[in-house]
């Protein structure tokens, strides 16, 4: 494939964005060369700058549960814009939008729309906080929660030390009230709860991690974390930003059968516009204000077009009563079609997948954390990333991102996906 005006674009753009993006991961530092210039999608494909036609397994990082501009999310945006974009005044969705989404999600008594995951996540903390009136969180080594100085820290010392930041600047001030623990380690989590003993407000995980590849919990890992929560008074807090009305309408709440304290959403819960929301029952979410003592707030939270947009989506996923089985069918049928390919040509991988969310780690043995996924041959992974663009399936520029499954996908489309890693296979 050709990719011209691709090159010319981003050559532009680094006249005047940093890096020529506006978010990190497109720049295709980690695979190498230059990042493709989007300029339309429909349904199961996107189309690039020169022409190009993807089948498209990024999927916006995760909104596009039913397809690229889905017609009653298209339909309500347009309608909703006549109306006026911004009001910073509250309507009457908003309330709509809230009541839907607490009558999907188990748990949960009230919600709070933002405009990001960042911020849903960064204010589940504060919250939290708030709530316990302790200051320490623990996370876990390749969980991503956005941006905040609280998220991005990376391993103190030793299994008990806190954490030091990883990026300029965030500062040591912040970074001592993050522990960070191993993904479905339940033993080292307990560790770092003895050594804060009544000192940790909140445990925030992505329920299943999608920021190193697709992770699923082992078995008894969340379950153990909502006792030891219990046990010592912390709040339990699922980043379902992915997962939220992905895995399941309830998220991996319903799908796991696990009560969190605090859940973040985003992606799908907008539709493809910029929202985040963060929800729980009613004595937390009390403590916010106006109610409340903990600060909050927004311009643009709950902005009309948001609103619309995830309204015509979670409606569309809470009337289709066959959606998460269609999901979970695709992503097996593709799951299974990659292995029997890279099994064929010998390839070592180990593929994670659950649900909607699906990863090919190029890596022997199981995948369960942030420093088994950190084994994969990351050589073999940019030349299986070139090798699918060139034959047309866009897949993640990155070897610690998982895929996300659209309902939009034929089985045709999978077909072509399972030969195109056949052909890139003979290359690995």
């Amino acid at each position: 494939m050709l990719y011209q005006r691709s090159s010319a674009l981003f050559k532009e753009a680094q006249e005047v964005i940093p890096g020529g993006v506006n978010s990190p991961v497109r720049a295709f530092n980690a695979v190498g060369g230059t990042p493709i210039f989007a300029k339309s999608a429909k349904g199961a494909y996107v189309y690039d700058e020169d022409g190009n036609r993807f089948i498209d397994y990024i999927n916006s990082w995760g909104p596009m549960l039913l397809g690229h501009a889905f017609p009653p999310v298209v339909d309500a945006v347009i309608e909703k814009t006549k109306l006026g974009t911004s009001f910073g005044m509250p309507t009457a969705i908003e309330t709509e939008i809230a009541e839907l989404a607490v009558s999907m999600v188990p748990n949960i008594d009230k919600i709070r729309f933002v405009n990001s995951g960042t911020e849903a996540c960064m204010s589940a903390i504060r919250l939290a906080r708030g709530f316990t009136k302790k200051d320490k969180i623990i996370k876990f080594a390749g969980c991503y929660h956005g941006h905040s100085d609280s998220f991005l820290i990376a391993a103190g010392s030793g299994a008990v030390t806190f954490g030091t930041p990883n990026s300029p600047g965030v500062t040591q001030g912040t970074a001592k009230d993050t522990l960070l623990a191993r993904y479905n380690d339940l033993e080292n989590v307990k560790e770092l709860v003895e050594a804060n003993t009544n000192e940790i407000a909140a445990i925030i995980i992505e329920p299943v991690a999608g920021n190193m590849g697709c992770i699923p919990p082992v078995d008894g890992f969340l379950e153990g974390l909502r006792h030891l929560c219990d046990a010592h008074h912390i709040l339990l807090i699922f980043d379902e930003v992915m997962t939220g009305f992905r895995l399941a309408k309830g998220g991996v709440q319903e799908l796991k059968g696990i009560k969190a304290d605090i859940v973040c959403f985003g992606k799908v819960v907008g539709g493809g516009l910029p929202v985040g929301a963060f929800a729980a029952r009613n004595e937390i979410m009390n403590y916010l204000a106006p109610l409340g003592p903990v600060y909050q707030a927004g311009t643009l939270s709950g902005n009309p077009l948001a609103m619309a947009a995830g309204l015509a989506m979670l409606k569309a996923v809470n009337a289709d009563t066959g959606l998460m089985n269609r999901l979970e069918e695709k992503t097996k049928y593709l799951h299974n079609g990659i292995a029997d390919a890279l099994n064929k040509n010998g390839v070592a991988h180990t593929i994670n997948s659950i649900g909607s969310m699906i990863s090919v780690h190029f890596a022997e043995g199981a995948v369960v954390d942030f420093d088994s996924a950190a084994k994969g041959n990351n050589e073999t992974f940019k030349t299986f990333f070139h090798g699918m663009l060139n034959a047309g399936i866009y897949i993640a520029p990155s070897a610690f991102e998982t895929w996300f499954i659209t309902d939009a996908l034929t089985y045709e489309d999978l077909n072509a996906t399972i030969a195109a890693v056949e052909q890139v296979a003979k290359t690995l």
